[in-house]
């Protein structure tokens, strides 16, 4: 059949439309609207709830700077660092039983939360210094030194424990002391700043 131009084509039977009309429907049943939980909208046909924003719990949050670290950084700290063979010491230009012990074990506490050379070795190794040297200096103290250690106390498992490098079992360990030879308010002292230790008596 020749169909002469200008002139329409047949017209089509109606039933050709029905699939053109649901084509329009199911695009307009497939558009999702998004929109927030616990909302009015949530409750409508085609909605997609946001999920909660990400928490951030495995992003690496940048450690705080201590006071120890201030303080070292301004030089008020009468140390320098003497290197041997055997490894690197703390070589203390004063006599170490001479320092101000209320003014110095607790910033060298403080100082245990930095991981950062130099200054986590001088904290560490301050530390270590200034409890072997202390004597009767370190009892008075042991208030002032609860807060700076009320750190990691070991909840998760370090491979490191073998070589007593563990800061946690470290200051579980300082705690025993303290209630152990602190005197009769030693544990009601600790147990009023950390409330999660529990007495090893």
């Amino acid at each position: 059949m020749v169909m002469e131009e200008g002139r329409p084509g047949p017209s089509k039977p109606a039933g050709d439309r029905r699939p053109q009309q649901r084509e329009k429907k199911d695009k307009r049943q497939d558009k999702q609207q998004t929109c927030e939980g616990f909302s009015i909208k949530a409750m409508m046909k085609n909605s997609v709830v946001r999920g909660p924003p990400p928490a951030g719990s495995v992003k690496q949050r940048p450690a705080k700077h201590t006071a120890f670290r201030k303080f070292y950084d301004r030089g008020d700290f009468p140390i320098a660092v003497q290197h041997e063979c055997a490894g690197n010491k703390i070589a203390w230009k004063v006599e170490i039983e001479d320092l101000d012990y209320h003014y110095f074990l607790p910033l060298f506490f403080d100082g245990l939360c930095e991981t950062e050379f130099p200054y986590e070795f001088f904290a560490r190794q301050g530390v270590h210094d200034l409890l072997e040297h202390g004597g009767s200096k370190i009892l008075p103290v042991v208030p002032q030194l609860i807060i700076p250690i009320k750190i990691n106390l070991g909840d998760g498992i370090e491979y490191s424990q073998q070589k007593r490098e563990n800061i946690g079992v470290l200051i579980q360990e300082t705690l025993q002391l303290f209630e152990r030879y602190g005197g009769e308010n030693a544990y009601i002292n600790i147990k009023y700043m950390i409330p999660t230790y529990w007495s090893c008596m």
